[in-house]
């Protein structure tokens, strides 16, 4: 099969013809339909975060399942999938008191000394966080992957399986945001829209929009935003404090020190600030701390969502069926998979929302 494979860190891409074998007893082989391109796969290729070389990258993708091993029982050759990186073990504390995105997948990888998956050549081939969406196929561990009905289109839900389970469950999983509040989101890429319809679906009355990208921010009102503030403009904490005196809950969604720092300084009293954005390792923020205590503030991070992706996932895409959650918007460009480095380069320069693969 083609497969678009990191061979250097810093690097680009190269389309690749890499062997992949038949599933083991609990893995599902998976033709892929469609794969979205996630700034988490950029920062690995631009070297912010150390990745094994030579890897499969890609983890938002959707396909139709072709073979099972023998004892799998939750899907079938046919059926239509979501995949994500939250694989569980169903077995640890994490995963009995529903906390499965912080389960350390025990088992859901090839144990040391099997096959790998992947070879080039004969060679091992990793999978990116267990999956390896640029691909023809995938060969994942069963509990990887949730159904879908055939109806849901395979491109839009492919974007389910990591940007939008990842904002919208910020906001209902994460910070739990209350009909009433008032949200501000710091980032508005793919993860920021869909924190900003998040924000909207809860019930939030005012949803602020910010970033330094105009067409940005004029795709955050199409996705409900009520405010947008131009963060090149000035300073978006005193802007935010200006209009609403400080929201109940902040979102950061890029992975800045600068930014973590405002999310929390636009907090009114009581407020939480949730982190999505990926900060590269060594990072360190700084907070007033006379805030935790007089203000009763809160500073959370988020994996994935907090997601419990076999029940979210269903949810997300009866929302879209029925019309109430936007992925159409959320797509700007179809590309194929030799064009991938270019879909990377536009969206290091912030020209798109989200450019999806079509196998």
């Amino acid at each position: 099969m083609r497969a678009a494979v990191l061979h250097e860190v810093p690097g680009h891409l190269s389309i690749d013809e890499v062997e992949i074998d038949a599933p083991a007893r609990r893995e599902v082989l998976i033709r892929n339909v469609a794969a979205g391109l996630c700034h988490s796969d950029l920062h690995f290729m631009d070297g912010k975060f150390a990745a094994p070389t030579p890897s499969v990258l890609g983890h938002e993708s959707a396909g139709v399942v072709e073979a099972v091993g023998s004892d799998v029982t939750y899907v079938k050759p046919g059926d239509h999938v979501i995949t994500c990186v939250s694989a569980f073990c169903g077995q640890c504390n994490y995963c009995l008191s529903g906390r499965q995105t912080l389960c350390n997948r025990a088992g859901t990888e090839r144990a040391s000394g099997q096959a790998s998956r992947l070879t080039i050549a004969g060679e091992s081939c990793g999978q990116f966080i267990g999956l390896g969406s640029f691909a023809e196929k995938m060969l994942v561990h069963e509990h990887t992957v949730v159904k879908v009905p055939d109806e849901m289109p395979l491109d839009r839900a492919a974007l389910i399986g990591c940007g939008v389970v990842t904002g919208v469950g910020a906001v209902f999983r994460s910070a739990r945001v209350e009909p009433g509040s008032t949200v501000a989101v710091i980032g508005c890429g793919g993860i920021g829209l869909n924190c900003v319809q998040g924000a909207i679906l809860a019930g939030a009355t005012r949803v602020v929009a910010v970033d330094t990208n105009p067409a940005k921010l004029d795709l955050a009102k199409l996705f409900g935003a009520t405010d947008t503030v131009d963060a090149a403009a000035g300073d978006p904490v005193r802007e935010i404090r200006k209009r609403l005196g400080g929201v109940d809950y902040s979102f950061e969604a890029i992975g800045l020190k600068a930014t973590v720092e405002q999310a929390f300084a636009m907090l009114r009293k009581g407020g939480t600030a949730t982190v999505i954005g990926m900060m590269p390792p060594g990072v360190s923020i700084e907070l007033p701390g006379i805030d935790f205590l007089t203000g009763e503030k809160t500073i959370r991070g988020t994996n994935m969502g907090s997601n419990r992706f076999r029940e979210d996932m269903p949810r997300l895409v009866d929302l879209y069926l029925q019309g109430r959650l936007k992925l159409d918007e959320l797509i700007s460009t179809r590309i194929a998979l030799e064009d991938i480095n270019d879909g990377f380069a536009a969206l290091s320069r912030g020209e798109v929302a989200r450019s999806v693969i079509i196998f």
